[in-house]
Formats: C-alpha cells, sequence, structure tokens
C-alpha cells in the first residue's frame, strides 16, 4: 500500500524546503509562519484524536477564514478523519440537515457562529463535541485550551492517494446541497494543473481571495494554492466589503486578487474611494462563479490596468477547469480547456455537436468528487464514467475557446431558438445605467417564451419608463433583436446563492 496523505504535501514539503519562518497565513494584524501552521495543525489532530475522532469520521468546519481554519482542515485530514468546510452564512435549519446528513461527530465553530447551532443541538443526532474558536458555552470547549497540551508533532495516518480526504457540499440552485467526496490527490492534481499550470504561481507570490475558504473557489485560491507553492495568503474573517478589500489590497499588497464578478461590480461602483494604486501590487485578477460580462472586464482592465482571467470551476471538480490565459484572454469567454483536463459539448443524447453549436459541457479530470454522499441516483446522473455533467450549456469557438451559454435550465427558446440569458445580461451590464441584471424566461399572451429582465441601477440613475425603452433599444443594438427583454423590472438587488451566483429560480417565481 502506497501510503500518501495531502497534508505532506502542504506542510510538510515546505519545512523540508526551508521555508519554516517563512510567511505562510496573514490574517488581520496577525502573521502566522510554516512552521506555525504546521504545529497548529498537528496540535489540532493530536486533539482531535484525543476526543476519540477516528479515521474516516467527519469534522464539521464552521469556521471563519483563519490560522484555526488551516490548522482544522490540514490537522483533521493528517489523523485521518474528514474535514468539511461549511458554509457559514446559512441559518440554522440548515446547519442542522448538514450535520445529521454528514453524521460529523465534532464541530468546530467560530464564537460569532455558534447562535446558529444552539436552537438545534438537541435534534442533531450524531454531533458529540462542539470546540469553539473563541468564548467557550455551555457543553463546548474552547480551541485554545483544547490544543494547548498537545504535541506538536503527529505522524501522518496511513492513508492512500484514493483515500476520503474532505468534503464540500455544492449549493445547488434548487433542492438540498450534496455532499461532494473529495479524494486524497485532488488538491495536489488543481494545485499543479492550475495554480502553477494557468497562473505560474510561485514562493513569492501573496494571494488574496474574496471568495472565502469554505467555497471550492476560495479553498484553493487561499489555502491549498499558496500553501502548494510556499506563498502567503492573506486572509480575512470579515465580510468582503468594497471598503474592507480595498484597504487590504492597499495594506497587504496581494500579488494574485481572486473574485466574483458581482465583487468586481461592487469595486468599480466603489473605486472612488480607493486609492489611486490600490491594484498596482497585483500581477493577476481571477475570476470565476459565474460568467464575467465583457464589458465589466474591460471597465476593470481600463480603471487598474490589470487582466481578469475568467473562468469556470465546481465545487464536484474542486477547481476551474476552463480558463483564460495571460495575455491572450477573449474577455467575455471562459478560455481554453486547463491542462489535466478534458471537455466535450454534447446534445441531449451524448453525442458531440459540431464546433460553434450549443450543447452540454462534460469534463474528465482526475479532481472530479468520487461521489455524492448518500445520494447514489444523483451521482450516477451526473458523473457517467470517467466524465461528468457540469450542468453548463457552451458553445466552443474555432480556436477552442468557450463560451458560457447558461445554466442547462436556464436556456430559453425564443421562436424556437436558444437564447442564453448569459448573453442578454452581458448586453444590459453594458449600459452605463446598469449596476447588474438578471434575465429569466415569461410567457407572453400567446405562451410563449420571451426574456425578461430584472435591472440593478447605479446609484445616480433612477427607474423609468424612459430608461426602460432606452434599454431595450440598448440591448437590440448589442445582441440579435430577438433576444431583447419584452418586460424590465427594476429592483434593489437580485437574490443570488452564497457564492455570488444570480438565483434565476427565484427570479421566475417573482414573475
Amino acid at each position: 500500500m502506497n501510503q500518501y496523505n495531502a497534508s505532506t504535501i502542504f506542510l510538510d514539503a515546505n519545512l523540508n524546503a526551508g521555508r519554516g519562518e517563512k510567511t505562510a497565513v496573514i490574517c488581520g494584524d496577525e502573521t502566522f509562519s510554516y512552521a506555525q501552521i504546521a504545529a497548529l495543525a498537528n496540535q489540532t489532530g493530536n486533539a482531535l484524536k484525543r476526543l476519540g475522532v477516528r479515521m474516516e469520521e467527519r469534522v464539521m468546519l464552521l469556521l471563519l477564514d483563519s490560522p484555526q481554519f488551516v490548522a482544522s482542515f490540514f490537522g483533521a485530514m493528517r489523523m485521518g478523519a474528514v474535514p468539511i468546510p461549511t458554509n457559514t452564512l446559512l441559518r440554522a435549519p440548515d446547519y442542522e440537515y448538514l450535520l445529521n446528513d454528514s453524521r460529523a461527530t465534532t464541530l468546530l465553530v467560530s464564537e460569532a457562529l455558534y447562535a446558529n447551532i444552539e436552537p438545534i443541538r438537541a435534534n442533531l443526532e450524531f454531533l458529540q463535541h462542539i470546540i469553539v474558536v473563541g468564548n467557550a458555552h455551555d457543553n463546548t470547549l474552547n480551541f485554545d485550551e483544547w490544543i494547548a497540551n498537545e504535541s506538536d508533532e503527529l505522524a501522518t495516518a496511513p492513508t492512500t492517494r484514493d483515500d476520503v480526504c474532505f468534503w464540500l457540499y455544492s449549493s445547488g440552485t434548487t433542492g438540498f446541497p450534496k455532499g461532494t467526496v473529495h479524494l486524497q490527490h485532488d488538491l495536489e492534481y488543481c494545485a499543479k494543473n492550475y495554480a502553477r499550470g494557468v497562473l505560474d504561481m510561485n514562493a513569492s507570490d501573496k494571494t488574496f481571495s474574496v471568495a472565502k475558504l469554505f467555497f471550492a473557489y476560495g479553498l484553493g485560491n487561499a489555502l491549498y494554492f499558496p500553501f502548494y507553492v510556499g506563498a502567503t495568503t492573506i486572509l480575512h474573517a470579515g465580510p468582503p466589503t468594497p471598503q474592507a478589500v480595498y484597504e487590504i489590497v492597499a495594506r497587504h499588497r496581494p500579488t494574485l486578487f481572486f473574485s466574483v464578478p458581482t465583487s468586481y461590480a461592487a469595486l468599480l461602483a466603489n473605486a472612488d474611494a480607493a486609492p489611486q494604486d490600490a491594484f498596482q501590487s497585483v500581477r493577476q485578477c481571477v475570476s470565476a462563479g459565474e460568467a464575467l460580462p465583457q464589458a465589466l472586464y474591460e471597465r476593470w482592465r481600463e480603471k487598474w490596468g490589470v487582466e481578469i482571467l475568467d473562468g469556470i470551476g465546481s465545487t464536484e471538480i474542486l477547481h476551474i477547469f476552463l480558463s483564460n490565459r495571460a495575455g491572450r484572454v477573449k474577455a467575455g469567454s471562459s478560455g481554453e480547456i486547463v491542462a489535466g483536463y478534458e471537455a466535450k459539448i454534447v446534445d441531449e443524447n451524448d453525442n458531440v455537436v459540431p464546433q460553434g453549436e450549443v450543447g452540454n459541457l462534460l469534463i474528465k479530470g482526475d479532481s472530479t468528487c468520487a461521489y455524492y454522499w448518500n445520494k447514489h441516483a444523483k451521482t450516477k446522473e451526473t458523473i457517467v464514467g470517467e466524465w461528468i455533467r457540469t450542468g453548463d450549456k457552451y458553445v466552443v469557438d474555432a480556436d477552442g475557446y468557450f463560451w458560457y451559454q447558461g445554466r442547462s435550465d436556464d436556456m430559453l427558446k425564443v421562436g424556437g431558438i436558444w437564447v442564453s440569458p448569459v448573453e442578454v445580461e452581458a448586453a444590459l451590464i453594458a449600459h452605463p445605467a446598469v449596476l447588474e441584471s438578471g434575465v429569466v424566461g415569461k410567457m407572453d399572451a400567446d405562451e410563449l417564451m420571451k426574456p425578461k429582465a430584472f435591472v440593478v441601477l447605479k446609484e445616480n440613475f433612477a427607474p423609468s419608463p424612459e430608461l426602460e425603452n432606452e434599454l431595450r433599444a440598448f440591448v437590440k443594438e448589442k445582441i440579435a433583436h430577438y433576444k431583447y427583454p419584452r418586460w424590465i423590472e427594476f429592483v434593489n438587488a437580485l437574490p443570488k446563492t452564497a457564492t455570488g451566483k444570480i438565483q434565476r429560480f427565484k427570479l421566475r417565481e417573482a414573475g
């Protein structure tokens, strides 16, 4: 049996390379070296063992971005348990479902989030231990006291490359979240092919991710990517408001900045409050989570002089598998296939469609999750042999660039022709009055599907029938006439998932 534990790739390798004293984590006013993080992770792993946590048992991490998150993730992994980074933006009933579904025996929770756990404790069938980072409550342990007397050395559990390593719950637009089960080798696979292969990330880099560690996207950006190459990660426990983001970028000077289109739009809307040289240190910006409109890309590059490499990844595949490359960006596209992955675009019968036609995107790559926990039918429906159905509609051009056309269930048939809501949204956002837009289908008087747009205006613009007509005419000028929104409804905000994706099903419900 060839032993392999991912913690050795991200902790031990840095110590063996002589980076023990190098800063691994910056969080607020605190800094932690690689040696300190490794010691903290080993203490956490030993403390879990002392609690009686066994190999393969789940340990839920309901933690704000912090050194304790890093230590708990790697510490649990090192002693053979299965950490589950968990969305910190949910509510008590959600955590009841996640804790019972995962059968986690142990929960590590930030003090600020514990209020969501207290009301549901009596309903948690499997949970035995709660460790609070911060002030402990009744029948909980304080994290610092819990690890205080533990050894800072810990041998790795006898895991292999194909052992379960960690779970992430997918943030589906409908239905209950699905536990995606990732294996020990998945982290290194993404780090090698995307962080090194696409971003050329190295030990001199400093990363800052607006997406938090509990997201698959953020977990790579701000944790295992920088740890794979011996770089420094900048963590922020609070909400990523434009003001907070600008302050962190100006203060800590990251070289790689990761965000999502919604946040890029918010940052541009608040750019007047930022220092003129705020992004001077950043050599590359990255976007994922939803399609980055060309107009937003161009406005960002004009303002800050930095390219945004848009790409697409998923919780199931762990990180980005299609990406633009530095110096050869096609704005509005998801870029080219990342090394280590294969892609094909198929019709409803899984036949490959001709180049230039819209179809369903399937991906093949060795970071794909093993299965969905306790969801056998959904696993078989989604994972087909070595391929996984992403649920995204795409078209690929003659140069091998992939163009996102929306979710498979979001595409609109207008006059018998597929219309991408993303394309209509991108046209709308190019108008100077529009901050954000969400487009869905609505039946007209003849019960034929037509596009309807929900539009969020920028601060200095007010809704009016004149502006409504102007936006319609503007879209007609930008894209094919039949794609323009027949209805425009001005709203204060769009419903979104925790990852910033527009929840179009809620817009459909709103009519």
